[in-house]
């Protein structure tokens, strides 16, 4: 049954992973957030907590997190996370910046 649901990034992942029990499946799924996990847990919830205080209203919880996760480095890469909206030149350059700043 599902209580609850909660958009989690690559590091929350891998801390919920360390919690259980080693298996095939939890080392197969270690691997894959390794592979493509481009900050370490520290400097993501930097990153994340960074991106909420700017509150830009058409940043919601899952798009932090993709942001959070993919670290895209230009205009082009960070348009791709938003499905729904488009930011405008000066939210982008804020978004960029902020993860400028974290790397």
């Amino acid at each position: 049954m599902i209580k609850d649901r909660k958009v989690l990034g690559f590091h929350e992942v891998k801390e919920m992973l360390n919690n259980l029990k080693e298996t095939d499946k939890t080392k197969e799924l270690k691997a894959y957030i390794k592979k493509f996990q481009v900050l370490d847990s520290k400097k993501a919830e930097k990153l994340k907590e960074e991106l909420k205080k700017m509150e830009i209203i058409k940043l919601k919880e899952a798009d932090i997190i993709k942001i959070v996760d993919l670290c895209p480095e230009n205009a082009v890469e960070l348009n791709k996370v938003f499905t729904e909206t488009s930011l405008d030149a000066d939210e982008t350059n804020k978004i960029l910046g902020a993860i400028k700043n974290i790397k």
